[in-house]
């Protein structure tokens, strides 16, 4: 059993480092639209956008390595609480990001 559920957190951690090297790489082809939900308040967004793509990058890899696991994990952890205030400015704001599908909305709204 316990071959079974080390096997099976191995393959979890590869399917997260890839999900986390993608998400990273998206920072680089679309540096713009990941902009658009920085903060007004912060400085150069397109900085912001490539320094937390490079980190999500390294720290996915990392995940997928055993010796490394643990800190990239809590690395990944402090990855996104830093980044949590993008995401509640993009909820609190309204934004809509060029090319993104509409929210979901309230069915009642509708009408």
């Amino acid at each position: 059993m316990t071959t079974v559920l080390a096997r099976f957190e191995q393959l979890l951690c590869y399917v997260m480092a890839g999900f986390y090297v993608v998400a990273g790489a998206m920072h680089f082809v679309a540096p713009k639209v990941y902009a658009q939900i920085v903060p007004p308040q912060l400085p150069r967004p397109v900085e912001f956008v490539y320094l937390s793509g490079v980190a999500e990058i390294v720290l996915g890899l990392g995940v997928a390595i055993p010796r490394t696991r643990r800190r990239s994990a809590w690395g990944l952890v402090a990855l996104l609480l830093a980044v949590f205030p993008a995401n509640v400015y993009m909820a609190t704001h309204d934004v809509t990001l060029n090319g993104a599908p509409e929210p979901l909305r309230d069915p009642s709204d509708a009408a």
